[in-house]
Order: structure tokens, then sequence, then C-alpha cells
């Protein structure tokens, strides 16, 4: 299909809620194949389409390693219905060129979803593993929030924005996280 733009950082359609899609069209299909496309071309293990502008809820990931063959997963109106535990992840996005930090995650995530075929499904990730992660990651940009607002420190987050020349962190948007807080304070 076709390798699009990714939105960058300071772009406000980053930060508007995706519509849910009522039906996998050609059109949605083609949508899929792009960010598909995208995310391989970029070297990501996951893309939003509201990172390509394209505000629908559907994001895609692959989390294969080295020479393990692709294995890329469609996610069309995904929704998590359990979540638990915390880790500390290093994260960084397509939209934040190069920039990197320290973000608080749930360990364990149970999301469902509708495949590219339209069939329902459910899948666990465990452990704080790239998968549980990523989702989580891919999921918070449908609904326009994006992984600084999951900083663990503020000041260091400004830091590495500031180093890349993207727009400063918006307090607004932080996100108040005393349970992950808690359960991390605890495993230190």
């Amino acid at each position: 299909m076709a390798i699009k733009k990714v939105l960058h950082y300071g772009e406000p359609s980053l930060r508007e809620p995706s519509k849910e899609v009522h039906k996998v069209s050609k059109k949605i299909k083609d949508l899929i194949n792009d960010l598909m496309d995208t995310m391989y071309a970029q070297n990501g293990v996951g893309l939003a389409a509201p990172q390509i502008g394209e505000n629908l809820r559907i994001f895609v990931i692959d989390v294969a390693t080295g020479n393990e063959p692709l294995n890329p997963i469609v996610f069309i109106n995904p929704k998590i219905i359990k979540k638990s535990g915390a880790v500390k992840s290093n994260e960084g996005c397509l939209s934040f060129p190069e920039t990197y930090t320290d973000v608080r995650r749930y360990a364990n995530v149970m999301v469902k979803a509708i495949n590219e075929n339209g069939k329902p499904f459910v899948l666990e990730a465990k452990d704080g593993s790239l998968l549980a992660r990523a989702i989580q990651h891919e999921n918070d940009h449908l609904d326009g929030i994006l992984f600084i607002d999951h900083c663990i420190n503020r000041f260091e987050a400004e830091e590495v924005l500031k180093k890349h020349n993207l727009p400063d962190l918006d307090p607004d948007c932080l996100i108040e996280e005393k349970e992950l807080e808690d359960e991390l304070n605890k495993n230190d």
C-alpha cells in the first residue's frame, strides 16, 4: 500500500479522541495496510491510526524481534478489559523521533478488539512484556493520550523534549497514577 507521514508531537489531532469503526470496509483494510507499511518502514513496534492523521480506533502492533517472522496484530475498536500490576518502562514513540523517557504502565492487560477480518478476539499480555506495554501505548493514542502523559519524572521528560526540539510538556495532560506509583514504590 503506502508509507504515510507520521504526525509529530505538537499536531493538535494527536490529542483528539478517535471514532469507532462501524464496518471493516475496503477503506479500513487499506488504512490497516498503510499502518503496517508505515510502522515497518519506521522500525516501529506499533502505530495507531491517529498518528497518520486518521482519527479512527485502529492500531497495529508487531513485537517480533531479530530473526523471528513478522507477526502483526490488528486491533480495531480495542477496549482494555482487565489490568493489573505495575512496571516502569522506557518508551519512545514514532510521533516523538529519537525521544525516550520512563513511564508507568500496567504489567498485565487483557484487551478485546476486532481483527482485520471483522472477527472479535481477546488477547492477554503479561509480566510487563513489550506486547503489554505496546497495547497500552497504542490504545492511549486512540484517546488522545501520549506516552509522555505517563512520565515518571516530569523534569526529565521536559529536558528530553527540549533536547529534540519538541513542544513543551502539557502539565494539564499529565496523568495522576497513584495506584501504579504505589505498586512501583512497593517493588523498589
